[in-house]
């Protein structure tokens, strides 16, 4: 259950990036921002583990860090660069809701698991209540550009799960974050176009501090300590509470209106989560009670 729950904090605090950026001056790149994020997230915990002895740099798992590295970079720059050509709206449902049916192909595919009924019955729960809650919110344009870049930017969300999971089967998870975000610092801050010195005003620091430090280190740290748990279907599915916690901020914080349509794709929402995390819990120990069982029938 622990598990479940440290992915879905994840995607609690990835929804609070949004209302963030509300805070930032205007015109900065989202490349700018997804960069800096990185470099101050990834940075601080290189920081500590090095302070703590914890990376050996000579027999580190170069090929998956880098693999994570270039898969993150990439989802945020496809899924900025799609919501410029759809909105918001129409980007975050493309991206977002095809990311977990991603998930569970690529796991399918490359490590031959074939996901289960209670996941598919969650993610579709899930998918429809992201359509219904973007549905009326904002101004969307349906741009075949956007549309593909968001699709790509599901692809890549899927693999950086892929691959951050085989990761951290080799690493522990705080260097494998560290590692991970610095790299892919090195790869988004150098097409910002913005550089980071607008970093340092009174205006854009704080909001950059807390993205950097809530909405990336703790974030991914939590992802990855409950990704060792769990599928990676399962848990791309459970980000889903990343829009979730978005539309609910931008409601009571930044004072936005949601339609009925839209309340109900909440409640959707919700209902596929808690199905995800209940229906697994049921079935992990269904799989004990068996085990335990088979066990004492080997013993008698």
């Amino acid at each position: 259950m622990l598990p479940y729950i440290f992915v879905l904090i994840a995607g609690i605090l990835w929804g609070t990036t949004g209302t963030l950026q509300t805070f930032l001056q205007d015109g900065i790149s989202p490349i700018a921002i997804a960069g800096v994020r990185s470099s101050i997230g990834g940075g601080v915990l290189l920081l500590v583990v090095l302070l703590m002895k914890k990376i050996n740099f000579r027999n580190w798992s170069w090929k998956w860090t880098l693999l994570a590295a270039i898969t993150i970079a990439l989802f945020q720059s496809f899924f900025f660069t799609s919501i410029r050509f759809t909105g918001v709206a129409v980007g975050t449902v493309v991206t977002i809701g095809s990311s977990p049916v991603f998930a569970g192909l690529v796991e399918w595919l490359l490590w031959k698991r074939k996901p289960t009924r209670i996941w598919g019955a969650a993610t579709t729960l899930a998918i429809i209540g992201c359509i219904l809650l973007f549905v009326n919110k904002g101004e969307a344009t349906v741009n075949l550009t956007g549309v593909l870049l968001g699709l790509c930017a599901g692809v890549m969300f899927a693999f950086y799960t892929n691959c951050s999971k085989q990761l951290t089967e080799k690493e522990d998870t705080l260097p494998a974050v560290a590692m991970t975000f610095s790299l892919c610092a090195l790869l988004l801050l150098p097409f910002s176009q913005d550089g980071i010195s607008w970093v340092f005003s009174s205006q854009n620091s704080w909001p950059m501090i807390l993205m950097g430090l809530g909405a990336t280190s703790l974030a991914y740290v939590l992802f990855l300590a409950g990704l060792g748990k769990i599928s990676s279907s399962s848990a791309v599915t459970l980000s889903l509470a990343e829009p979730l916690t978005a539309a609910l901020l931008g409601v009571f914080l930044v004072g936005e209106y949601l339609s009925l349509t839209s309340w109900v794709g909440i409640m959707l929402l919700l209902g596929g989560i808690i199905v995800l995390t209940m229906g697994s819990r049921k079935s992990t120990n269904e799989t004990v009670q068996l085990e335990t069982n088979n066990e004492e029938i080997k013993t008698t």
